[in-house]
């Protein structure tokens, strides 16, 4: 004899149905028990609240992993299918990664009817479409500096700052590269500061046991948010470095020219040398503890200094009210987003800093804790809590 739920249930796509007797298989192994509602304790031991801001219901499941945010939608791929519309996008080429990877299960999710175009300008290039209105979302591997906040506001726009996942900025050499193994900050310094362009050009002038060669230097362009956070972590001062390298703000130049030169040294985020070990070395590094390479597990618990950073987006407040809008940056934060950041090779931060920026998007909480003359200096979740 059919009943209500079973008819429902025999309406559902084939795909949904088994994820969702994945997920009641994993509750009764680690609980014995089904609860009836989403409203059901969860199965870590801990308990689940429901709230509701806008056209989205967010679940929250608190326990001794820790915190998980969710959104109902994002479970359900068949609730976006009503979304459409474009969404503009620009900035760092290091969140391009995850934004680009977001963009295209959102836009598939949502049946090909939202589009997003994921430009790579860099940071600060990302900044100035933002502020000049060309953009409603921008990528940026530092926090918004003072002079781009007085440009937004000039402008009369505001956004909201969210951050998405943590990188480990990668110092690189060629793979044929047999003599460096470690760098520290000092060395990295004399490479690279100002003082050093005509003067520091050959490998043994670093260390005497390395070879009187050239230093082929590749780096970030200026406008990048990694040249900055390069440079203020090594040289003391951000956007203060020597010039004589070759510069882009495309990462997939700088891998091409340290892959093809025996003697090269650059940098990049850390998802374009996981995807490029066949053709980069990293060098670990040594900020005081000890040579350390850039891991997902040194990144994550900030072993790997002082090269660990947070990465953002900023979305534009009013752009934030459009549903499309708000939907795809609330799947961003989502358990989704998360696994997508870390399958392009970022580290997730601890989900209590997801649920935290979910908060803080559907409050539509405006402004910046992270950059200006008052960044705040500290734990990602604790500047969220602020």
């Amino acid at each position: 004899m059919s009943s209500p739920k079973l008819d429902i249930l025999k309406s559902l796509p084939i795909r949904l149905l088994m994820l969702m007797a994945v997920a009641a298989c994993a509750i009764v192994l680690m609980s014995a028990a089904c609860g009836p509602s989403a409203e059901t304790p969860a199965a870590t031991g801990g308990t689940t609240a429901s709230s509701t801001s806008g056209d989205s219901s967010t679940t929250t499941t608190s326990g001794s992993t820790g915190t998980t945010t969710t959104t109902d939608k994002a479970a359900d791929p068949s609730m976006y299918a009503s979304l459409s519309g474009d969404i503009s996008i620009d900035g760092s080429s290091t969140v391009f990664p995850i934004t680009e990877a977001v963009a295209e299960e959102f836009g598939d999710l949502a049946g090909g009817n939202v589009r997003a175009v994921v430009g790579i300008s860099g940071t600060g290039g990302g900044f100035k479409k933002f502020c000049a209105s060309e953009t409603v979302i921008s990528n940026a591997s530092r926090p918004i500096k003072q002079k781009e906040v007085d440009l937004c506001a000039a402008a009369g726009i505001e956004y909201i700052e969210l951050p998405v996942a943590i990188d480990g900025l990668s110092v690189v050499v060629n793979p044929q590269n047999d003599f460096v193994d470690c760098l520290t900050v000092d060395q990295l310094n004399m490479i690279w500061k100002p003082e050093s362009e005509g003067v520091i050009t050959k490998w043994n002038q670093v260390d005497p046991s390395w070879p009187a060669e050239d230093i082929k230097m590749y780096a970030p362009g200026v406008d990048s948010g990694t040249f900055d956070y390069f440079t203020e972590a090594i040289n003391g001062d951000g956007g203060v470095s020597r010039g004589d390298f070759v510069a882009s703000e495309d990462d997939n130049v700088l891998v091409q020219g340290i892959s093809g030169d025996k003697y090269s040294l650059g940098y990049f985020g850390y998802a374009y040398y996981v995807e490029n070990q066949d053709k980069v070395k990293v060098v670990p590094i040594d900020g005081g503890a000890g040579c350390i390479a850039p891991t997902d597990e040194t990144i994550n618990n900030g072993s790997y200094a002082p090269l660990s950073r947070p990465l953002f987006i900023y979305v534009r407040a009013d752009a934030a009210q459009e549903q499309h809008i708000a939907e795809f940056v609330r799947y961003y934060l989502s358990d989704h987003g998360q696994e997508l950041a870390a399958s392009v090779g970022y580290i997730p931060f601890p989900h209590q800093v997801y649920d935290l920026a979910l908060d803080k998007f559907n409050a539509s909480s405006t402004g910046t804790v992270f950059g200006g003359d008052n960044a705040f200096k500290g734990a990602v979740a604790d500047g969220l809590m602020r």
